[in-house]
């Protein structure tokens, strides 16, 4: 008889929460039919059915649900071991998962991983890009070591460690470059071009403006902040953009880039982690080449 193995639970987690076996699979790097036959020894082993199979998802039982949220805080549990003995070991080594905003991953990141083997030698970064609420999922169920978000994130299971504050830059058509500066009142009867809804910079950008999502005039949205740039230059509209972007975004667009009027609207760019995480001295030391890492960049 087979005994119930963690190989068991990270298979079932990944369906559990991909709601698919071939993403699942894709996920743990293994064939679709092997992560099969692991979930079903699991089903076996508990003496009943933990998913509801059909032909495009699947669906978790009561047992299965129950069994999921287990299955988390037990992985939970064993990454923080393997982390104890990577602190013990001395400085710190292996993969590091570490999350970050797409308003950030792109202008910071090449220029982190690129420092990063001069500070940590045996560290491996395995970077992933989401918006702030699927990093923070992530970090809470054990899929992620660390993020790079902004801040605040108030939650009370994680550690908000701040890095630098970034300011917020008006985008115009180049033709604009000499108009007058708009404040919020003027900005707000312009077009605006935003983000689309679950990016943390569009709310930071209504909010300055003083609009809210369910506004009755139209907001224009784009995936990507090179879309609203390229938008811009095109002439549809005006955006704001973190100071950070505008090396990147602006170098092959026709657009004016001009600091908005006092007092200037700006986030608040921070690490964060779990506060059960025994790597926290170790996170310290990277938030520290991440502020450095900034620093340079701007």
């Amino acid at each position: 008889m087979k005994s119930l193995t963690l190989k068991h639970l990270r298979y079932f987690e990944a369906v559990a929460r991909c709601g698919h076996f071939g993403q699942a699979a894709d996920a743990c790097a293994i064939s679709q039919p092997a992560l099969s036959v692991q979930v079903k020894e699991l089903e076996a082993l508990v003496g009943a059915p933990l998913i509801e199979r059909t032909t495009r998802r699947v669906r978790l039982t009561g047992l299965g649900e129950a069994m999921a949220d287990h299955a988390r805080g037990i992985l939970r549990a064993v990454d923080e071991i393997e982390d104890l003995a990577r602190r013990a070991n001395g400085p710190l080594t292996g993969r590091l998962r570490l999350g970050v905003i797409p308003t950030v991953a792109p202008y910071l990141l090449p220029r982190l991983i690129r420092a990063m083997p001069n500070r940590f030698p045996g560290l491996e970064p395995f970077p992933r890009e989401a918006v702030t609420a699927r990093l923070i999922e992530s970090l809470l169920e054990g899929r992620l070591d660390t993020a790079i978000v902004a801040l605040p994130i108030s939650e009370p299971a994680l550690v908000e460690h701040a890095l630098f504050d970034e300011e917020f830059v008006l985008v115009r058509p180049l033709a604009e470059a000499n108009l007058p500066v708009p404040n919020p009142d003027t900005l707000r009867e312009m077009r605006l071009l935003l983000l689309e809804e679950g990016h943390c910079f569009r709310d930071q950008a209504l909010s300055f403006c003083q609009l809210s999502s369910s506004s009755p005039r139209e907001l224009m949205e784009g995936s990507s902040l090179s879309t609203l740039v390229q938008m811009v230059s095109a002439g549809i509209g005006v955006t704001l953009i973190p100071e950070m972007a505008v090396p990147v975004e602006t170098r092959s667009a026709a657009v004016s880039v001009a600091r908005l009027p006092a007092p200037r609207p700006k986030r608040v760019i921070g690490m964060v982690w779990r506060k059960t995480s025994p790597l926290t001295a170790h996170f310290t030391e990277i938030a520290e080449l991440v502020r450095e890492t900034a620093t340079r960049a701007a």
